[in-house]
C-alpha cells in the first residue's frame, strides 16, 4: 500500500500535539510529588460574587489529592454572595485543614467580606493586606415593592396560592407583620450558623464573634487586632508565609488551572463583583452573606 506523506506528516503533527499538551498539563497540575515537584503551591482565586461553588470545590478536591501540591493558597478578592455556595467552599476547606494532609492559606485582596470571609474563616491562616476591607459578619435580604407603582400605571397582580406563606416576600403587596417576623426567624438562624463557623474555623468563642458579627466592616489591620486574621502582608508575603509552613526551601513554584467560563461569567464578575452595590432589585426571597455597599 502506497503511503501518502502529507497524510503521514499530519498524523506525526498530530501525535506530537497531543504529546506536548499531556506533559504539559502534566507538569502544571499534576506532578509526580518527588524531586523537581517538592516545591509547590497550588492557587485558587475566588473573584466576584460568589454564586456557584462547583468549579471552587473540584480544584479544591484536585488539589488534595495530588501528592505533588504541598499546600493551597486561596486568594480571596469577593465581596461575598450566596448562602449555601459560601458554605459549601467553607466545609470543603474545612474538611482539608481537618484531614491535615494539605495546609490552606488564605491571601485576602481588595474586598475578602462577608461570604468571602466566611469561607477564609475555615483555613488554616489569613494573610490580609493591611487595607484589605473584610469582616462584615452577617446576613441581608433585600425585596422590592412595586406594588405603588402598579396602582399608578393600572396593573393588578393576580396570585393564586397553595398555603397562606406561599408568596412571602412577593414584590406585589405591602409585608404582613407575621411575615416579617417569619424572614426574620430565618434571617436569624442563618446568622448564627455564620457566627458559629467563624467560632470553629478561627478557635475564637461564639459570644466574642457575635460581638463583632453586627456586620461591620473592618480594615486587615483592624482584622488582625480583633483576631480576625493572622498576618499583615500582600500576595507575595503570603507565598513565602505558605513556603514556611510546609518546609519549602527556595522559591516555590505557582500551580494554576486554567479558568473555564463564558464571556458572560468574566462581565458577571468583573462588573457585579466590583461594583457589590450595584444589583437588580429581587423578585424573590434570596439570602445572602453580601457585602452590602
Amino acid at each position: 500500500m502506497k503511503k501518502h506523506p502529507l497524510k503521514v506528516g499530519l498524523a506525526v503533527l498530530a501525535v506530537l500535539a497531543v504529546l506536548f499538551f499531556l506533559v504539559t498539563y502534566i507538569t502544571s497540575t499534576l506532578g509526580s510529588g518527588g524531586g523537581l515537584f517538592d516545591n509547590r503551591i497550588a492557587l485558587i482565586k475566588i473573584e466576584g460574587v460568589i454564586i456557584d461553588s462547583t468549579e471552587t470545590i473540584e480544584e479544591l478536591r484536585r488539589y488534595k489529592d495530588n501528592s505533588g501540591i504541598k499546600a493551597i493558597i486561596l486568594r480571596i478578592n469577593s465581596p461575598g454572595g450566596g448562602v449555601v455556595p459560601s458554605q459549601e467552599i467553607y466545609e470543603e476547606v474545612k474538611k482539608i485543614r481537618e484531614e491535615g494532609k494539605k495546609k490552606v492559606v488564605v491571601s485576602m485582596g481588595t474586598v475578602a467580606a462577608s461570604g468571602g470571609y466566611y469561607i477564609a474563616s475555615a483555613s488554616n491562616r489569613i494573610v490580609a493586606n493591611p487595607g484589605t476591607l473584610t469582616g462584615s459578619i452577617g446576613v441581608i435580604m433585600e425585596l422590592a415593592n412595586v406594588e405603588g407603582l402598579f396602582k399608578k400605571i393600572g396593573v393588578e397582580s393576580v396570585v393564586i396560592k397553595s398555603g397562606r406563606n406561599k408568596d412571602v416576600g412577593s414584590p406585589f403587596r405591602q409585608m404582613l407583620p407575621e411575615e416579617r417576623a417569619t424572614l426574620q426567624r430565618l434571617m436569624d438562624d442563618v446568622h448564627t450558623q455564620f457566627i458559629q463557623a467563624v467560632a470553629a474555623g478561627r478557635g475564637l468563642a461564639e459570644d466574642r464573634v457575635r460581638v463583632l458579627a453586627d456586620g461591620s466592616v473592618f480594615t486587615g489591620r483592624e482584622a488582625k487586632e480583633l483576631g480576625l486574621v493572622d498576618e499583615i502582608g500582600n500576595f507575595q508575603d503570603t507565598v513565602r508565609i505558605t513556603a514556611d509552613i510546609v518546609g519549602i526551601e527556595g522559591e516555590p513554584r505557582i500551580v494554576e488551572s486554567r479558568k473555564r467560563g463564558s464571556f458572560l461569567d468574566l462581565l458577571r464578575n468583573e462588573f457585579l463583583g466590583s461594583l457589590p452595590s450595584m444589583r437588580l432589585p429581587e423578585t424573590g426571597v434570596s439570602i445572602k452573606y453580601l457585602l452590602a455597599f
